[in-house]
C-alpha cells in the first residue's frame, strides 16, 4: 500500500511539474509570436509614414510647379495684350493714313 501512495504523489507531482512547464512554454511561444506581430506591424506604420511624407514633399512640389505656370501665364497675357495695344495702333494708324 505504501508503494502505491508513494508513486500516486510522484505521479502527481510530475504531472503539476509538466504542466506547469508545458504551460510557460506556450506563453513564452505567445510571447514571442505577439513580438514579432508587433514588429511586423512597426515595420508596415513606418513605411506607411514614409510613403506619406513622400506624397506630401511631392504635393509641394507640385504647388511650387503650378504657381510658377500660374506666374508664367499671367506675364504671357499681359505680353499678349501690351502686343494686341500695338496691333491696334498700327491698324488705326493704317486705316488713318489710307
Amino acid at each position: 500500500m505504501e508503494a502505491t501512495a508513494i508513486i500516486s504523489v510522484i505521479a502527481a507531482i510530475s504531472g503539476i511539474i509538466l504542466g506547469w512547464l508545458g504551460r510557460s512554454r506556450t506563453v513564452r511561444q505567445d510571447t514571442i509570436q505577439e513580438a514579432g506581430r508587433d514588429a511586423k506591424l512597426q515595420t508596415d506604420m513606418e513605411y506607411i509614414k514614409r510613403g506619406i511624407d513622400d506624397v506630401r514633399i511631392e504635393q509641394r512640389n507640385q504647388g511650387t510647379r503650378f504657381d510658377d505656370l500660374a506666374e508664367r501665364v499671367t506675364r504671357s497675357e499681359e505680353s499678349v495684350k501690351q502686343a494686341h495695344k500695338r496691333l491696334d495702333r498700327l491698324e488705326s494708324n493704317k486705316n488713318s493714313g489710307e
